[in-house]
């Protein structure tokens, strides 16, 4: 059975990105997000299959760049763990880290850009268009800015 890691920052990708929980049970799934108080219930439901990366906010700059560098280290860490043959995520900074290593150990990346966006690229978009092979958009007018994209609708 594939290993299906299904990773996203919290709050609104987060919610996006349960939207796909029905898939979940077709894989061996893992789901990797930030840690909050909003969604440390999920640990109930989850159990070992989910894992938490540290919350970090760009408001508090000089922080949040101890908290990423630690958040890439324990990403590299969760990777070896899991193993995931395929990285399916909806963003955002949380994400990006274990795209970039997860293409490079050869697992496929599989990208759902933002429903909040229908006109204008995120940061971890960009990064992710040039490496993904599945980039997924909600919008069409979003094929104009990521022209290999495919065109998925709504999420929700």
């Amino acid at each position: 059975m594939k290993k299906v890691l299904f990773i996203a920052s919290t709050g609104g990708h987060l919610n996006e990105l349960m939207q796909l929980e029905p898939l979940f049970e077709k894989y061996d799934y893992s789901i990797i997000t930030e840690k909050d108080k909003t969604n440390e219930s999920l640990k109930e439901k989850y159990g070992k299959r989910l894992y938490f990366l540290p919350y970090g906010t760009r408001t508090k700059l000089f922080a949040y760049i101890f908290k990423y560098f630690y958040l890439c280290l324990k990403t590299i860490y969760l990777y070896f763990k899991i193993r995931p043959n395929v990285i399916v995520t909806t963003g955002t900074h949380t994400a990006g880290p274990m795209c970039i290593i997860g293409k490079i150990f050869k697992s496929k990346v599989i990208y759902i850009e933002t429903f909040a966006n229908r006109n204008k690229k995120t940061a971890t978009g960009k990064l992710i268009y040039k490496i993904a092979d599945l980039f997924i958009v909600q919008w069409e007018e979003m094929l104009e800015l990521y022209p290999k994209a495919v065109y998925g609708g709504s999420i929700y």
